[in-house]
């Protein structure tokens, strides 16, 4: 995750106030067309963008691609664009989540379907496995699921959106969003059986 972007839970990170106020600088620049500022804010976005466009697609050269593009559209849209207090981040996330499923839609193996909502389950599971280091296992789980349950956990857990904006993003409800992350969390429940127990061993409540 790039320095400055949310946590998984949503909590802002080290440093990203100071960091949101770069970016703002170097909007103004980039809308002047300023080469410069633009290199400066590629360097301290697209590694995250590319990690975000990766879990998503599961491709390395679609997931550069998607996350050039983005970058690209800043800076053709960027004499006009309007970012909130958090900065440029969230809008460059939405737009290589966006392109993301463009890109599943042509593969044909993405339907956007508005489904009933399931029982909630709290999040901090996946955060909790994540603090005992277990992310290369979550990453090939994640792999795994479904494409739709996969980008709305992404989004979810790991960008910080809200499941209103991830619905937003996906063009369903939020109570749909709940409801792929309910059986995505499930499906990880299962892939992941050995560390659910021993999180439930060392923890000991119920998971």
């Amino acid at each position: 995750m790039a320095a400055g972007d949310a946590t998984p839970g949503g909590q802002p990170g080290t440093g990203r106030r100071g960091a949101d106020r770069e970016d703002e600088a170097l909007l103004v620049r980039i809308a002047a067309h300023d080469p410069a500022a633009f290199r400066l804010l590629v360097d301290r976005h697209m590694p995250g963008l590319i990690l975000l466009a990766r879990r998503l697609l599961r491709d390395e050269a679609e997931a550069e691609d998607v996350a050039q593009e983005a970058l690209l559209r800043l800076w053709r849209q960027g004499q006009g664009l309007e970012v909130g207090p958090a900065g440029v981040g969230p809008w460059l996330k939405r737009v290589v989540s966006n392109l993301a499923i463009d890109k599943l839609r042509v593969r044909g193996r993405f339907e956007v379907t508005d489904e009933p909502p399931e029982q909630p389950q709290a999040p901090d599971q996946l955060r909790r496995m994540e603090q005992r280091e277990l992310a290369d296992r979550v990453e090939e789980a994640l792999r795994q699921l479904p494409d739709r349950q996969r980008l709305a956990l992404t989004m979810f857990h790991y960008e910080g959106l809200s499941m209103q904006e991830v619905g937003d993003i996906m063009g369903v409800s939020a109570e749909a969003i709940e409801s792929l992350l309910a059986r995505a969390r499930r499906t990880l429940k299962v892939a992941l059986a050995a560390e659910w127990r021993a999180l439930r061993n060392d923890s000991g409540d119920g998971l």
